[in-house]
Formats: C-alpha cells, sequence, structure tokens
C-alpha cells in the first residue's frame, strides 16, 4: 500500500468524562464509514479503531493523548472526520 493511503494523527482527548460509552460509539460509528483501517494507540496499547469493546478497553479519560492511524483508500477522509469529531468533544462540554 502506499504512503499516501495511510494518515496518522495526535490527538489530545478534552472532553471531560473520555471516550465513554457515547463518544466511543460515535468514534467507532464514524471510523466505520471508512474504506480503511484504523488503529488508535494510548500509550503501548493498539486497538482496532472499528471496535466499540477496543476503544471501551483503551481508557482514554479527558486528558489521554491518542495517536489515530488509516491505512486504506479513504484514510486522509477517514482522519479529517476524526478529528472534526474529537475537536467538538464528540458534541459535549469540556
Amino acid at each position: 500500500m502506499s504512503s499516501d493511503h495511510v494518515a496518522r494523527r495526535k490527538f489530545l482527548i478534552r472532553n471531560k468524562l473520555g471516550l465513554h460509552a457515547r463518544p466511543a460509539a460515535l468514534f467507532v460509528r464514524t471510523a466505520n464509514r471508512f474504506q480503511c483501517e484504523i488503529t488508535v494507540q494510548k500509550g503501548k496499547e493498539t486497538i482496532n479503531g472499528k471496535s466499540i469493546m477496543g476503544v471501551m478497553t483503551l481508557a482514554a479519560g479527558p486528558g489521554s493523548r491518542v495517536t489515530v492511524t488509516a491505512r486504506g483508500v479513504d484514510a486522509k477522509k477517514a482522519i479529517e472526520e476524526i478529528e472534526a469529531l474529537i475537536a467538538d468533544n464528540f458534541g459535549e462540554q469540556k
């Protein structure tokens, strides 16, 4: 796969409760709209970003730093949409 089909970005989780059930579901729903593999890394742990169980077990609380990597034809668009979701604090207040 060529490098133009890989996108990676680091994010700070800023919403009040972090990636709890509702934001995790929104993250997974967004990730599943794209034709690419999406992984989320926090520290040494890397999970499938399209798996609700994976995202929930990541335990990314407020202030957590995560790296999201997308590989596939929709990689750039997937990262842009995930960035918008995180920037909007998953629709929650900080």
